[in-house]
């Protein structure tokens, strides 16, 4: 007979927590001061214009900006002279003007004219310097680093993105193509970066319960792999391929938010053609920004994910009940997770891997190292990937 004491009832669920040091991404914080020492896109080339366009980053509000001589730049928001905002600032050939006094700074925050006092250019120019952070342009995406100056790493290339077949080129988007359909998600970076190293949801989420979503090679339930690879985790799925070969699909989930995943909609096989990089906006907002080797300009709006036949943003409310996808999933999941209230099974060992792999780096930061894949040689930052779709021999 049972009793009340088997009886798992809501009425008996604890105060729910999260792991603050996985989650949360504010300077000072654990996971904060690791993602800080990696570059991080803030926006498409095409973003820093010469009308100041404010950015948010790991919680810092920033401006983003581009002078007349054609460099990006990216500054603290509150001119360090009265604090006004620079939103509000003129972007000029030599770097942005405060609307308020007119004080001009350059793309690294030297302070050029003090227009107000009476020697505009003179030695108080130098005693104050507007707050900024580095900046890098590469596969049409502005990089920034937030971290420690005297840490700074080389912005690494990526062989996905430098080895091009004729007539490809690299294209960026912004517009979070692997989230599912929305492009700022309400919920922490983490639930969708867990998500690349999760291949069980496919054939159920994207398969059984919403409609098949990708190929059809996409719908067979995989045997899986997990294990390291050179910058994080690796899971190998198997399936049946065409002409009794194998299908054998290797996704990343790769230091610090980079997801490594071979477009699932399309039937191509080799190497990866894209990465995406899942950008902590800060604790309970994400996304992400993807560069891509593609043949036609628009091509990887193509890769984003359909329900029912619809884009996501046109699904009624019916129907993201009905066919819920990546975005109902992890959002659902809440602002930040309840880790403390999880089961977690054999099935979610990436996940596990992954969560294991991303606390040694942050316990490598706080004793005063260089976490995985930081180098500080040009030689060195030249990355290559095993992700990718592949057909092999039934027997291999």
């Amino acid at each position: 007979m049972s009793t009340t004491a088997d009886i798992r009832s809501a009425y008996t669920l604890k105060s729910p927590s999260h792991n603050a040091r996985l989650t949360e991404v504010g300077r000072g914080t654990p996971m904060g001061e690791l993602l800080r020492r990696y570059w991080h896109p803030v926006g498409l080339s095409s973003d820093a214009v010469d009308t100041p366009r404010p950015v948010k980053i790991l919680g810092e509000e920033l401006i983003l900006f581009r002078d007349g001589q054609g460099r990006a730049g990216l500054v603290y928001p509150r001119c360090c002279h009265r604090g006004t905002t620079l939103y509000y600032g003129k972007v000029e050939e030599r770097g942005i003007r405060c609307c308020y006094h007119g004080w001009l700074f350059d793309v690294e925050g030297h302070c050029l004219e003090m227009p107000c006092e009476p020697n505009p250019t003179g030695p108080q120019c130098q005693r104050v310097r507007q707050p900024w952070y580095p900046v890098e342009e590469r596969y049409g995406l502005v990089f920034a680093y937030l971290g420690p100056p005297e840490r700074k790493p080389v912005l690494p290339r990526y062989e996905c993105l430098e080895v091009m077949e004729p007539g490809e080129f690299v294209e960026a988007d912004d517009s979070s193509i692997g989230s599912g359909g929305i492009v700022i998600a309400p919920c922490n970076w983490l639930q969708h970066f867990e998500n690349v190293v999760d291949p069980y949801h496919v054939p159920i989420l994207h398969g059984t319960f919403s409609g098949p979503q990708f190929v059809e090679q996409m719908a067979a339930f995989p045997k899986v792999k997990f294990e390291y690879g050179g910058q994080g985790v690796k899971s190998t799925s198997i399936r049946p391929g065409p002409d009794g070969k194998r299908f054998r699909r290797v996704t990343e989930a790769v230091v610090p938010t980079l997801r490594v995943v071979p477009n699932p909609r399309v039937a191509q096989y080799g190497m990866v053609e894209s990465i995406g990089w899942t950008l902590p906006i800060d604790d309970t907002h994400y996304r992400i920004y993807v560069a891509g080797r593609v043949r036609e300009k628009g091509e990887l709006a193509k890769f984003k994910s359909r329900y029912n036949g619809k884009a996501w943003a046109e699904l009624t409310a019916a129907e993201h009940q009905k066919f819920p996808g990546d975005v109902e999933a992890q959002v659902g999941q809440g602002p930040i997770t309840f880790h403390s209230e999880e089961h977690l099974m054999s099935s979610d060992q990436g996940v596990s891997m992954l969560r294991i792999l991303l606390q040694k780096q942050i316990d490598i930061v706080a004793s005063g190292g260089d976490p995985l894949g930081v180098t500080f040689d040009e030689a060195e930052a030249y990355v290559r990937f095993d992700a990718g779709q592949y057909l092999d021999e039934a027997s291999a």
